[in-house]
């Protein structure tokens, strides 16, 4: 086990590794779209990268949800072919959300020698779902 203090520094330590190794400005939560981001996530168990629909209106959340979901087939053929597709998220704070993501098991950011196949699998992801939003952003603002 590892104290708080050693597991921030950890954290740390993979995210300032994972901005030198792949630098790039990504578009995160530059979308344009109001509570439409894109995320990294990594933990002692996994790591992610997600689209999250995060309005507080569940219609809005939901009609944003849909329209990802109509570009289904292309997304999942052309871009990401393990997506996983939630319309209700439950976040450790209760908040639901709409999440659409890719998953990464079996690596832990507290074992330094699962970081490069992560930052792999993160810089790849993300520059896949960017694609695939910067071909169907206007679609997805309709």
């Amino acid at each position: 086990m590892f104290s708080r203090e050693e597991s921030k520094k950890l954290r740390q330590e993979f995210w300032i590794s994972f901005g030198k190794s792949f630098p790039r400005k990504w578009i995160l939560y530059n979308t344009r779209i109001r509570d439409f981001s894109f995320k990294f996530y990594f933990d002692t168990k996994k790591a992610l990268v997600t689209l999250d629909i995060e309005d507080p209106d569940i219609e809005i959340r939901h009609m944003y949800f849909d329209k990802v979901c109509s570009l289904r087939s292309i997304l999942l053929e052309d871009y990401l072919p393990d997506l996983l597709f939630e319309k209700a998220c439950y976040l450790d704070n209760g908040k639901e959300i709409s999440r659409i993501y890719d998953l990464k098991t079996a690596v832990s950011i507290h074992n330094k020698n699962t970081w490069q196949e992560t930052m792999v699998f993160l810089n790849d992801r993300m520059l896949r779902f960017e694609a695939f939003f910067t071909e169907y952003e206007d679609f997805l603002k309709a």
